[in-house]
């Protein structure tokens, strides 16, 4: 196999074994410690301009299929693994790992000690970074690295988001297949009309929602409060997504006005997760922060301060919000209990709620699906 180099902008260089397609790519180099679900870890929006290293020692054995995805594509920039299975031993498998990156022109590195490059970026945060098999001289790449754009002031939504409106279907070969109705559900059996404004939403998703009994158009989450408006939501919804949140003014704009509405008589109800956590909080005033090396896996304890309970959740973001900078009518719900940052806040008199984890996850525990519940019973 041919040699791949990673090289981080402090300087250190790992050197193993090349998988996947034969390019060279800069990306913020970032860990995630989850055993299993790589193909949903690829195909993440939020991945978009990132480096993905493996915690787990053995990536690739059940291969890859066509429904196991959270968008149509993979999004990492490139991919990092202690030893990569060239056997896929799964009923469901169509394809292998390797075959899938190439085909997909993304990268990958494996052989290299993970540990020590998971150490490393937990001492230092998440690093700037280039992974290559073409260049392999080491002043160079680090060059690179050290040039590359990172994350910090970066909106990187415009390269995942839809390009218009479109109605949600369940079945992953009919999403995103029919144009949107702009009429208010108002039947017997009622079916809560959601707008989803994708920032880069992953699939399962909509698919929650739908199960719940609502049904979702997708919009882009460029879209201004009035383009919302315009289809008639019973409630609206804010999806994660790549970059900072902060880069992001037009989108924080919007919400502003969407909370506004949210306060009147007719009162929307807003649920954000992830990206859509964020923006809400800099909707409502609050900054927001790079943390050190992110939340990245699918076992992450919150504590959920409304109840006392704890949940086991799935995570994947590297900015969160100040909780000292929130107004007063904003109410903290939900606390990592890592690293006592925000997971979770709800406005004390208006419908408007979110997370930063990812209730839709199924990672094994189901302990935060009661948000989608609660997000239906808002809207009526």
């Amino acid at each position: 196999m041919p040699t791949a180099k990673l090289a981080l902008e402090n300087g250190t260089i790992f050197t193993g074994r090349a998988f996947g397609a034969s390019v060279e790519v800069d990306g913020e180099v970032v860990f995630n410690t989850s055993m299993t679900g790589y193909q949903e870890i690829l195909t993440d929006p939020s991945y978009h301009g990132q480096i993905v290293a493996m915690t787990y020692p053995l990536i690739g054995n059940y291969g890859v299929n066509a429904e196991d995805v959270e968008s149509g594509r993979p999004w990492v920039r490139g991919f990092i693994v202690r030893e990569l299975s060239r056997l896929a031993s799964n009923h469901r498998s169509q394809e292998t790992l390797e075959s899938y990156l190439a085909r997909n022109g993304i990268p990958g590195i494996e052989g290299i000690d993970t540990r020590a490059l998971v150490r490393l970026t937990r001492d230092h945060g998440a690093m700037k970074g280039i992974l290559s098999s073409r260049d392999m001289d080491d002043r160079s790449l680090v060059e690179k690295a050290r040039n590359s754009p990172g994350m910090i002031g970066r909106d990187l939504t415009d390269d995942v988001m839809p390009l218009g409106p479109t109605s949600w279907k369940p079945g992953f070969e009919s999403a995103f297949a029919e144009k949107p109705s702009s009429t208010r559900c108002q039947s017997a059996t009622r079916h809560p009309h959601v707008v989803a404004m994708d920032f880069g939403m992953k699939w399962n998703i909509p698919r929650h929602l739908v199960e719940t009994g609502c049904r979702v158009t997708v919009v882009p989450g460029n879209t201004p409060a009035k383009g919302v408006l315009e289809h008639m939501p019973d409630g609206i919804f804010l999806s994660n997504g790549p970059g900072d949140p902060a880069a992001l003014s037009g989108a924080i704009t919007a919400l502003k006005m969407l909370i506004n509405i949210a306060a009147d008589a007719r009162g929307v109800p807003i649920f954000g997760i992830c990206l859509g956590h964020q923006l809400l909080g800099k909707a409502f005033g609050a900054r927001t922060f790079k943390l050190k090396f992110g939340h990245r896996g699918a076992n992450h304890p919150v504590r959920n301060e409304r109840t006392g309970k704890v949940e086991i959740t799935t995570q994947n973001h590297g900015f969160a919000v100040d909780p000292a900078t929130l107004p007063s009518d904003v109410e903290l719900t939900h606390i990592n209990l890592n690293d006592d940052t925000l997971e979770g806040l709800r406005h004390r008199r208006l419908p408007v709620m979110a997370v930063q984890y990812h209730p839709e996850a199924s990672a094994g525990p189901h302990d935060s699906q009661y948000l989608f519940a609660e997000f239906r019973a808002m809207m009526g």
